[in-house]
């Protein structure tokens, strides 16, 4: 099985501009993991919860359709549900925008019920350096495309990062699909 699932265009330029406009517009947050307080080793970003902001109900809509293809071709998990809200992050090269090793597996309420991570890439490939999305499925690193509005899907419980962003900003939407705990 290839642990790495991508779909190239999976949303088009103009819907990739419209999401960051949309989220630029909405207030945003320093990003946390679940139950953790701040630690700038660990992840630096910021964050927008798709929610929060009108009039993007449709992106939901398609990452449901993107996440149900990729679980019917690849992964075969017990998905049951959206538990969590779409989430845009900005990773900025002066404030040191990154995201160190870590798995999506979540801590609390939610904890071991993440099956699957997708992750789109709203950020144009040139407009930013660094900021690479790494996912380790075995001994090799496998990099994410950064081609804008390509979606990588992949086990939420693979370690994975984002490499510090040297320069501009590097700007994703990622959801995760959650079902009964992996036993």
């Amino acid at each position: 099985m290839v642990a790495v699932y991508s779909v190239p265009n999976a949303f088009s330029t103009q819907e990739c501009a419209e999401i960051i406009r949309k989220t630029e517009e909405a207030p945003d947050s320093e990003a946390r993991l679940v139950g953790q307080t701040r630690d700038h080793n660990l992840r630096r970003a910021s964050v927008v919860w798709l929610d929060d902001v009108p009039g993007t109900t449709w992106v939901m809509d398609r990452l449901i359709s993107l996440v149900r293809r990729a679980n019917r071709e690849r992964f075969g998990f017990d998905l049951r549900e959206f538990a969590e809200s779409p989430q845009t992050a900005s990773y900025g090269a002066e404030e040191g925008g990154h995201f160190a090793w870590h798995s999506d597996i979540g801590d609390g309420p939610l904890a071991g019920k993440r099956k699957l991570t997708l992750v789109v890439q709203l950020s144009k490939p040139g407009s930013y350096d660094g900021g690479a999305l790494e996912i380790m499925p075995g001994a090799h690193v496998i990099t994410a495309s950064r081609g804008q509005g390509s979606c990588t899907v992949f086990p939420s419980f693979l370690l994975h990062q984002v490499t510090p962003v040297t320069r501009g900003t590097r700007k994703s939407l990622t959801v995760w699909a959650h079902g009964p705990a992996f036993r």
